[in-house]
């Protein structure tokens, strides 16, 4: 049985909307991120020095406990965003940019490897790449207030990182979907050749 099937990429790549459009296609539960409940979000991107560990902790634990409640669940769940993103993207580029101490990153880090063992990886991992135009248009059309402070600097960096963390995944399945040309929201086209892909992945269909 397919039970884990994970969405990965950049900050509006389009995780969250095509975990809900799988979703409604295959009859898979969806996984949010936990960021409108977020206690921390908000004043990070306001102060990110001051609060950076804090929300990658909390990150973690939450994606942490959704994996948990996948493993034990005979459902079929997608997940938007992994828990290998925080570990390997987010924490360790705060942690080069200065907003997070050593200390605090080696035990972040700690904790990860600790909690990574507990758990298995994803049946399929979907990465959607994207050039930082995209990202760019994504975030400014959706309009979340606290993504309003948010450096073009900071996205790039975030980019390398997800190709560098890519092209050395070895977890299990991988299917890279390049988005910059696909308006899989609006266009069913483009959103059949997701499904194509994914079929393709999962149960060896062409």
């Amino acid at each position: 049985m397919i039970k884990h099937i994970a969405i990965a990429g950049n900050i509006g790549a389009g995780k969250t909307t095509l975990s809900e459009l799988l979703s409604k296609h295959y009859g898979w539960e969806v996984h949010y991120e936990d960021a409108s409940s977020n206690p921390y979000l908000s004043d990070f991107y306001d102060d990110m020095q001051r609060w950076a560990f804090n929300l990658q902790i909390y990150f973690l634990n939450s994606r942490y406990k959704q994996i948990l409640d996948i493993q034990k669940g005979d459902v079929s769940v997608v997940q938007d965003r992994t828990i290998y993103e925080d570990a390997y993207i987010f924490a360790p580029n705060l942690h080069e940019m200065g907003l997070m101490s050593e200390r605090d990153f080696e035990n972040y880090f700690d904790l990860f490897n600790t909690m990574s063992k507990q758990v298995n990886p994803p049946d399929l991992l979907i990465y959607l790449k994207s050039n930082i135009s995209t990202l760019v248009n994504h975030i400014q059309t959706r309009g979340r207030d606290y993504e309003g402070n948010m450096s073009l600097d900071y996205l790039k960096r975030l980019n390398n990182r997800y190709e560098n963390w890519i092209a050395e995944y070895t977890e299990g399945k991988l299917l890279i979907i390049p988005v910059d040309d696909m308006d899989f929201k609006n266009n069913k086209e483009d959103l059949g050749k997701i499904i194509e892909m994914v079929d393709r992945e999962l149960y060896g269909l062409f």
